[in-house]
């Protein structure tokens, strides 16, 4: 598999040599050379398999030879170890849930798979995992690496902005899991590990490497989950289905277009976000104009300046798409709240970020059209606001509880890569 680098079109590389670099110069996004397409009869085909029998055929697509078929799919099957269900909500609305991994989130596809593939292709480096999160990734990612030999684990977090149950999951590991709480927004932890990135020396000490949805394992492992989406809806609804996706990076939402550039029988994309809506204001004026990231119920989805947009023009302008049929919406905090109630009298517990892809995908769903909406987190990972809108108390998984009442072992900095950098050294292996 050859990837380029979105900046700098010359600089190319393996699959191998993407996963464990993270970022190309200039901070680019590494992105496939070759967009692999199935025909129809073999979509059909490959529907009617398992989910790792099928996900293993997907990524073989990309990676290639680089990884031989029968390995990669041990390491899927050990990555992908839980389902993905569809649970109907409405006649024509269903929801994919994508929380029954070890850290009852998406982001456990994508995490466990780069995990397996890293040990494969690192060998005896030793690798430090930077990384920032606005909520789950971080969890993901530390359980993923968790005690894993030769890794170092670092995580920045906006100090105050993820739930508690979310800190909890993956703030109370330690080891070889290093948490930081940054004194600002996502956005700043998102340019801290950017910078630490630009700095060779750091770079070369730590062997540095991002687990975010920037690697290019993440972004693969997730286009098997709408695969996975469309085997479980019946026939006759495929052609007619529309799939919302509560996005904040829109790594989630490159995924799923890039299944449908696989052949993936998508009607159309809705990226549905919260009062961070740089991407929904792009798409109606056609200026790229962040604004400073404001804190929402969805707390996953606070960024304004989304790392994976890129690959989604990229990926438009290679198939010829126009970004006019994408569709998009914003959804407030009262809402989000109200659509929370709702879901729940129609017989659903759902959670912020899965209620603001349920709206707008239930406002834009057209007759004849059937939806899919990502269900990304377990409602009990936001118990206290779920709660509260609620007026009702949720049980808690046991994931959750057996870390519930475990101390916070994070570190605390502000935002200044100065002191971010000092921190970082201290990790760095003997040579």
């Amino acid at each position: 598999m050859k990837l380029y680098n979105l900046k700098d079109n010359s600089e190319q590389v393996s699959f191998a040599q993407a996963v464990k670099q993270g970022l190309g110069k200039q901070q680019g996004l590494f992105f496939p050379q070759d967009l692999p397409e199935f025909s129809a009869a073999e979509i059909d085909e490959l529907l009617k398999l398992d989910f790792v029998t099928r996900s293993s055929h997907i990524l073989t697509a990309f990676i290639g030879d680089e990884i031989p078929k029968a390995e990669l799919e041990v390491l899927v099957k050990d990555a992908f170890a839980f389902p993905a269900p569809v649970a109907q909500v409405e006649p024509d609305v269903a929801t994919l849930e994508l929380y029954h991994g070890p850290t009852l989130a998406f982001k456990d596809f994508g995490g466990r798979f780069m995990a397996q593939v890293l040990g494969k292709v690192a060998g005896n480096q030793p690798v430090t995992i930077l990384t920032a999160t606005s909520g789950d990734t971080g969890a993901a990612v530390a359980h993923a690496f968790y005690r894993l030999n030769n890794v170092q684990v670092v995580i920045l977090y906006p100090e105050g902005k993820i739930s508690p149950l979310q800190e909890k999951l993956f703030c109370t590991l330690g080891e070889n899991i290093h948490t930081v709480a940054i004194k600002d927004d996502f956005d700043a932890c998102q340019a801290l590990v950017k910078q630490s990135f630009d700095d060779e020396e750091l770079k070369k000490a730590l062997y540095l490497n991002s687990a975010n949805s920037i690697n290019i394992s993440r972004l693969l492992a997730q286009i098997c989950y709408y695969f996975e989406a469309v085997a479980q809806i019946p026939a006759d609804k495929r052609e007619h289905l529309v799939i919302s996706v509560p996005s904040g990076n829109f790594g989630d939402l490159t995924a799923g277009l890039l299944a449908k550039s696989m052949g993936l029988p998508v009607k159309r994309f809705i990226a549905a976000t919260n009062a961070n809506d740089t991407v929904p204001r792009y798409l109606d004026k056609g200026e790229w104009a962040p604004h400073q990231t404001v804190a929402t119920l969805s707390n996953a989805m606070d960024v304004s300046q989304p790392n994976n947009w890129p690959r989604i023009e990229e990926l438009f302008n290679r198939k010829g798409w126009s970004l006019k049929d994408l569709g998009h919406g914003v959804v407030s905090d009262e809402v989000t709240k109200d659509t929370v109630r709702e879901l729940d009298k129609k017989g659903y517990i759902s959670e912020p970020h899965a209620a603001i892809a349920y709206r707008i995908l239930r406002d834009q769903l057209q007759e004849g059209e059937y939806g899919l909406f990502l269900g990304t987190a377990h409602p009990a990972k936001f118990k206290e606001s779920v709660e509260e809108i609620l007026n009702k108390e949720l049980p808690l998984p046991q994931a959750l509880a057996e870390r519930a009442d475990l101390p916070l072992l994070s570190h605390f900095l502000p935002s200044d890569f100065a002191q971010l950098r000092e921190f970082l050294m201290k990790l760095a292996p003997k040579q």
